[in-house]
Formats: C-alpha cells, sequence, structure tokens
C-alpha cells in the first residue's frame, strides 16, 4: 500500500446480490467520495460485461483479470470499494485484503441469506456463475464463500430483509472516524 490517504475508505465484500453496489454507491454518496467496482474496472478493461467474459474466456481467465483489478483499486482509490463476489476466491486477493486491514483498512462484509439473494438476483441468467440451477449454486456459492468472506472482513453486515438505507447507516458506523472525510 502507499500513503494512508490513498488506501480505500472502505471496502466492500461478499456474495452476488448481497447489495455491495447499491450499499456501496450510496455510503459513496453520504460521505461525498467516489464509488469503485471491480468488476466495472474489469469491464472497462476489457470492453466486455462479466457474464461474457465467463461465455468467451473462462471463469479462469475473468478471475486473473479480477484479481489484477483488486490490486490496482487498492493501490489507487479512495473512496469505497466494492469487489466482486468471487475476488476472495483468490488467496493472492485475500492476502492483499489480510495487509489492508493490518494496515488500519476496514472490510465489510455484506452478508445475505439465501432467501434475500434468491429474491434479489431473481433466480435470472444474468449472473455467470449461478448457471443452470440457480438456487442450488447459489446455496452452494453462499456456504462455500463464507469462510473467504469471514477471513477478510473486519465487520459483518447482514443485508437480508433489511432496507438499503437501514444497511447503509450500519456500514456508515463502520467507518474508521479519522478515515472519513
Amino acid at each position: 500500500m502507499s500513503s494512508a490517504a490513498r488506501r480505500p475508505l472502505l471496502v466492500l465484500v461478499g456474495p452476488p446480490s448481497s447489495g455491495k453496489t447499491t450499499v456501496g454507491t450510496a455510503l459513496a454518496d453520504r460521505l461525498g467520495v467516489v464509488f469503485r467496482d471491480t468488476d466495472a474496472d474489469v469491464e472497462a478493461h476489457t470492453g466486455q460485461r462479466v457474464a461474457d467474459l465467463f461465455v468467451d474466456l473462462g471463469e479462469s481467465h475473468f478471475r486473473a483479470l479480477e484479481e489484477r483489478a483488486v490490486a490496482v483499486a487498492l493501490e489507487e482509490h479512495d473512496g469505497v470499494l466494492a469487489l466482486g463476489g468471487g475476488a476472495v476466491l483468490s488467496a493472492v486477493t485475500r492476502e492483499r485484503l489480510t495487509a489492508y486491514t493490518r494496515a488500519g483498512g476496514t472490510v465489510v462484509w455484506l452478508d445475505v441469506d439465501l432467501a434475500s439473494a434468491a429474491e434479489r438476483v431473481g433466480l435470472g441468467r444474468s449472473r455467470p456463475v449461478l448457471g443452470l440451477n440457480p438456487r442450488a449454486t447459489l446455496r452452494t456459492l453462499l456456504a462455500a464463500r463464507a469462510p473467504l468472506y469471514a477471513e477478510v472482513a473486519t465487520v459483518t453486515v447482514t443485508t437480508g430483509g433489511r432496507e438499503p438505507g437501514e444497511v447503509v447507516d450500519e456500514v456508515a458506523a463502520a467507518v474508521p472516524a479519522q478515515a472519513a472525510p
């Protein structure tokens, strides 16, 4: 990490449909900082949607692009940063997040239950990792990734069954006073 001033104010992690974009955007607006999403960074870099990258180039290729996007964002971004739901699958990314928290950074895990997640994604096909049986895949994904989110998080906020404003309030309370703009 470079200087503390360049460190992200806060990093959001969590599964697809946990509310990272919704909460992150609202929180950044409230704090008067910029919101950044590493999935959007990958899309801007490649000119392709994440779902198309999965189909055209495969998940491992996408994960390599994602790992690099996270590294760059952790170095350059000083606002609210949201990572793609599967970013924590990378041991290198988890190590970077752990270094960020050791340096005083805050990682918030937006945790969501299966029923809320399934309702939010509408069990549609726009989420590339959900495949042919979205509900079963989502259940497996939530269970498999939970220990990884827990490993990197300094704060856990549940989002299921809650209004976005309520979640934003709780996440805002996790921003260290000395870090808030």
